[in-house]
């Protein structure tokens, strides 16, 4: 291993050390826990006033919809994306409004080792926050019923924990170095992150090659339940194949490590103004 190497690796190491805990606790982020524990509330409280029931209006099925829906609807749209936008967009223009960016600016520092170490940290919190707040979420749905316990320990259920979670992180992944170059190169990050959210919900809507250009169409072709459009939406919804696996996963991870290394490239090129 060249010594350039073992440099870019302990600077990465020690940029990470720094951030992980401080993003993970950043006071500034408290609104992100509570979308992860939001629907973790919910499917508890379903449980608890379901068991009470001699007999439930439902059944296995309808909670693994209901998960699923929640997933795609809540998770992927809604908590995942809003959740990445806080943690990554703030990793540099949160220290721009405190005027700390500088010091690392002053150290013997490589800009790309700073900008990888910050996605790293950036990724290891949000994945922290909102894993096990899917898997507690699924679990917890069904738990009032046997079968389904059944179903996640003798069934599929586990096989479809470890696609959600897999997607969860692939989310992470995604919207995180989306949202770090949004935080580097855009003095206000909500604005493209509004165009950004735009683009992926309407992403169903648009013709299939446009469908393409998005996360959230690989996301969705990897969960392991689909969920059904309502009328009279699944008349105007452009329905497009799955993307596979083996090409999804590798095409959203080479996406993420692009948009990083163009947003190390403009920091290596980048001056701080903190006027701006």
């Amino acid at each position: 291993m060249s010594q350039n190497t073992t440099v870019w690796r302990r600077q990465i190491a020690a940029v990470f050390r720094l951030e992980w805990r401080k993003t993970l606790l950043s006071r500034r982020g408290w609104w992100i826990y509570l979308l992860a524990a939001g629907p973790v509330v919910i499917c508890l409280l379903h449980a608890l006033m379901t068991s009470r029931r001699a007999h439930p209006r439902h059944s296995l099925g309808n909670d693994v919809l209901a998960f699923a829906t929640m997933f795609q609807l809540f998770y992927l749209r809604g908590a995942i994306f809003f959740g990445s936008m806080g943690i990554f967009s703030s990793l540099f223009r949160g220290e721009m409004l405190e005027k700390t960016l500088h010091y690392y600016y002053l150290t013997p520092l490589r800009r790309e080792s700073l900008v990888a170490g910050k996605y790293l940290a950036g990724l290891l919190a949000a994945c922290s926050i909102f894993v096990p707040s899917v898997a507690a979420s699924l679990l917890l749905i069904g738990s009032h019923d046997r079968a389904y316990s059944e179903y996640i320990w003798h069934g599929p259920g586990l096989s479809q924990l470890g696609s959600y979670v897999l997607v969860t992180v692939l989310a992470c992944v995604g919207y995180g170095a989306v949202f770090l170059a949004c935080g580097l190169l855009f003095r206000n990050p909500m604005i493209p992150a509004a165009a950004v959210y735009v683009w992926e919900n309407v992403n169903p809507f648009l013709p299939s090659l446009l469908q393409k250009v998005s996360v959230i169409s690989y996301l969705k072709g990897l969960c392991p339940v689909e969920v059904p459009l309502p009328p009279p939406l699944n008349v105007i919804v452009v329905d497009i194949d799955p993307t596979p696996a083996w090409i999804a996963v590798p095409g959203l991870l080479a996406v993420a490590a692009l948009l990083v290394a163009y947003t190390a490239i403009t920091a290596r090129h980048g001056e701080i103004n903190y006027g701006d």
